[in-house]
């Protein structure tokens, strides 16, 4: 599942601020046992490991994140730095940068090459949000993956 930080445009986030954001008590963070998050995708391209995991097709219990609410035991959650416009924090922008786009795209295209049979979708299509921003089908079909 492809996530946004939902963090202004060119706003760089560390994955101790995740950590915070997510497993803090109330009402600094929320509390969560672990991150929402299995990788995270750097303004830069870089791919960060926030949780580790076994590198297989199925969500083991120790490798479940907090990434959508009735979703988290049977999916990995990756997230890209951005998702909101910087003038309007509580507007949705794709806010990819360059380096994003092609680390996600390589991420999502080595992972369907292994699993094909995994869906990928974007948070909004199990949750009433804009996350990740974009348009997650159109883009998969864009970059060569037409799941049915």
């Amino acid at each position: 599942m492809l996530h946004c930080t939902a963090t202004p445009e060119g706003r760089e986030v560390t994955s101790s601020e995740i950590r915070h954001w997510h497993t803090d008590p109330e009402p600094k963070g929320r509390g969560w046992k672990q991150v929402g998050y299995t990788d995270m995708i750097h303004l830069d391209g870089k791919v960060e490991r926030l949780v580790n995991n076994n590198e297989d097709a199925w969500v083991d219990p120790w490798e479940i994140t907090n990434g959508a609410k009735g979703y988290n035991a049977v999916s990995r959650h990756v997230v890209y730095v951005g998702g909101v416009d910087a003038n309007n924090r509580k507007k949705a922008k794709d806010t990819r940068t360059a380096a994003q786009k092609e680390a996600l795209k390589k991420y999502v295209l080595d992972f369907h090459k292994k699993f094909p049979q995994v869906k990928i979708i974007g948070h909004y299509q199990v949750a009433n949000k804009a996350c990740p921003s974009f348009d997650v089908p159109k883009w998969l079909k864009e970059i060569g993956i037409d799941q049915k």
